[in-house]
């Protein structure tokens, strides 16, 4: 989830300053590979805060106020946790096994 959360950021990101400040798809790769070494890493909220407070451009400033504190981490990760459970849950009702 935090993976695939902060490439989602990352790419977003790269796709609108990669003109601005001539960034190379090799850049890109790069920091996405820096990046899910670093999550993988992680064993607390403290070491996904310190990843969080590193990538903290990747989050808007107005939208995601206070991402960049543990507190504010821990209510980040959680909300992707509910956001997946929430997917998870609404595909399994709504789509039959097989």
């Amino acid at each position: 989830m935090l993976i695939s959360d902060l490439q989602r950021r990352l790419f977003r990101q790269y796709n609108q300053r990669k003109d601005e400040f001539n960034i190379t798809d090799e850049d890109y790769d790069t920091q996405q590979t820096m990046l899910v070494d670093s999550i993988l890493r992680t064993n607390t909220i403290s070491d996904i805060n310190d990843i969080v407070i590193e990538y903290g451009d990747l989050f808007d400033k107005h939208k995601d106020i206070g991402v960049c504190t543990l507190d504010g981490t821990m209510n980040y990760v959680l909300s992707l946790v509910l956001e997946y459970y929430t997917r998870f849950k609404h595909k399994s009702l709504y789509y039959e096994e097989e």
